[in-house]
């Protein structure tokens, strides 16, 4: 059976970059412009096996998207990658805190990215 990721990012280039290298390594995707139509999505049924999200984003940013999804019932324990420009330690530590399972600073190589998503979702 095929692992479902969302992606969460406002920008449209990368989720057609990161939707087009999961996809062709058997992955189904679900996409979310940012932490509100992504939490949308997820309290209307969508459960993904990951999530993949930005920090940047309008409207409702990555680390407040994670703290969201660890107080939904079902979620508790759903991997979430961070995919982000952000590199400092402080930041890499709040998302860690709300709940990030990994943080990955932009731009992470096709090959690289499902290498991390293998290691983070048994079965992948």
């Amino acid at each position: 059976m095929s692992k479902t990721i969302m992606i969460v990012d406002d920008s449209a280039t990368m989720v057609l970059s990161l939707k087009s290298t999961l996809e062709m390594n058997g992955f189904k995707v679900e996409t979310a412009g940012d932490g509100v139509q992504a939490l949308t999505k997820l309290k209307g049924g969508v459960k993904p096996d990951l999530i993949i999200t930005d920090i940047n984003m309008p409207n409702m940013g990555g680390l407040e998207l994670i703290k969201n999804v660890r107080a939904l019932p079902g979620f508790r324990f759903t991997p979430i990658l961070t995919l982000t420009t952000e590199s400092q330690a402080a930041k890499r530590d709040e998302g860690k805190k709300l709940g990030a399972t990994g943080w990955l600073v932009k731009p992470v190589s096709g090959p690289d990215l499902v290498k991390v998503i293998k290691q983070v979702l048994p079965g992948a």
